[in-house]
């Protein structure tokens, strides 16, 4: 079994994407997804998640930022929800209604009950077997995507190293996956 990979295309990026909206309409799982890619959480933290967590219910609008403690590291982050997963956070409490503050994002079958980590993996691993995808994927490619698309748009690796709350830049510059042909593309780009 090889490593799991970020997602690098940004054409396969957008088929994940919308999988689960017109493939195989799902509003939970296509949320689920949008969240992993918008917010590189670990997939334990984004199964914590409660809608008082993203939703200010006396104001009747989304937060402006998730602010959890992370499961793995117990360190605090802050992180701003864009335009994309509020609107993808929208259709779906759209769809389910106004759930109440403490109900899991993500429910699993179990009313109360948060979708488990097992379940999770299927639904990545469900629409990238449907899809045809040939890299090693899983939950944990959403949060590499994240990442992988962010240094690749230019933002600076010490940036997405406090991001991932990594202890050291060597772990960040693995878990980007930069591979050979992502090195070639800099000395081909580079005409001097």
């Amino acid at each position: 079994m090889g490593t799991t990979q970020p997602i690098r295309d940004l054409d396969e990026l957008e088929r994940l994407k919308n999988y689960y909206l017109t493939d195989h309409p799902n509003l939970r799982n296509y949320a689920l997804i949008h969240t992993g890619l918008n917010t590189a959480l670990r997939i334990s933290d984004i199964l914590s998640l409660r809608w008082k967590d993203v939703y200010n219910f006396d104001r009747k609008q989304f937060q402006k930022y998730i602010i959890i403690n992370e499961k793995k590291t117990g360190k605090r982050t802050c992180i701003a929800i864009n335009q994309s997963l509020n609107r993808t956070l929208a259709m779906y409490m759209e769809e389910i209604g106004e759930p109440e503050p403490e109900d899991f994002l993500f429910e699993g079958r179990l009313h109360g009950a948060p979708l488990c980590r097992s379940q999770a993996f299927r639904i990545i691993k469900r629409a990238c077997a449907d899809l045809s995808f040939s890299c090693q994927i899983s939950c944990h490619s959403l949060r590499k995507t994240f990442g992988y698309q962010a240094y690749n748009a230019g933002v600076n690796p010490t940036m997405l190293m406090m991001i991932f709350n990594h202890s050291s830049f060597a772990v960040t510059k693995r878990y980007l996956g930069i591979e050979q042909e992502d090195k070639d593309q800099v000395f081909l780009n580079i005409n001097l």
